[in-house]
């Protein structure tokens, strides 16, 4: 017999902009996840879901379809929908919140040049970090692992300092291991924002994730001793592969 609904309060799915389904599937794959839903048993039926959830039955079946792709779900013809495994443990990556840990790359991963344009403008950055360049070297970046791309970043990186990095660099180095490499070259000062948010049409396709699936924007920035903004990297990050870790003492 189906397991009954674990949730016993309305789920309410209104107050994100994320489609319902995606934040289902998060639902879903928590309960896989806390082993409210073991490896082995069966879950809900979709009716009971639906009537759980308070959504269609078809919004039911597209967040099942994600956990089948994902290979935690199995369906069984007039058996109903049984747990297959729990959902791999490595997230991939962590954002790190130390100048040493933001220089480590990450196991496995390679990194692919989407695009290269010099004498770009930098305008998503508050001067109050410093001065703006005139011009930036532009490189889109998209980060692989394990066959699946985990990270979408757009580096700025300013001429003078760019001319400094070996071209090789931009393939096989980290976002702040880039300037940290670079010689005479001194940081005075360094910052990261992280923010939570939902894939828009050209995160989904690089990433290759649902639209509006939740992702986490990275900006990194960095100026000289001189109080140029001389490095900016914005990255977006799969929402299921990041993790952010906080020593509070």
């Amino acid at each position: 017999m189906a397991k009954m609904a674990a949730a016993t309060h309305p789920i309410d799915l209104d107050r994100s902009a994320v489609a319902r389904y995606i934040q289902l599937a998060s639902l879903f794959r928590r309960r896989i996840e806390s082993g409210a839903w073991p490896v082995g048993d069966q879950i809900p039926t979709v009716d009971d879901l639906a009537a759980e959830c308070g959504v269609a039955r078809m919004t039911i079946r597209q967040a099942l379809d994600t956990l089948e792709a994902d290979g935690l779900i199995e369906r069984f013809r007039a058996k109903g929908t049984f747990v297959r495994k729990q959902p791999v443990e490595d997230l991939w990556c962590e954002v790190k919140t130390d100048w040493s840990g933001m220089l480590l790359a990450r196991d496995g991963a390679r990194i692919e040049v989407l695009s290269v344009r010099k004498d770009a403008r930098l305008a998503s950055v508050s001067s109050s970090i410093g001065v703006i360049a005139p011009s930036y070297l532009h490189l889109r970046r998209r980060h692989w692992r394990d066959g699946r791309p985990f990270l979408l970043a757009d580096v700025y990186v300013e001429p003078g300092i760019a001319k400094k990095i070996p071209e090789k660099a931009y393939r096989t180095k980290t976002a702040f291991k880039l300037i940290n490499d670079v010689p005479g070259l001194k940081i005075a000062s360094a910052h990261q924002t992280l923010t939570v948010g939902a894939a828009d049409p050209d995160a989904s396709h690089l990433l290759q994730i649902p639209l509006n699936a939740p992702v986490a924007h990275v900006q990194r920035r960095a100026s000289d001793d001189k109080g140029c903004v001389v490095f900016v990297a914005d990255g977006i990050y799969r929402g299921d592969v990041v993790r952010l870790d906080i020593k509070v003492k």
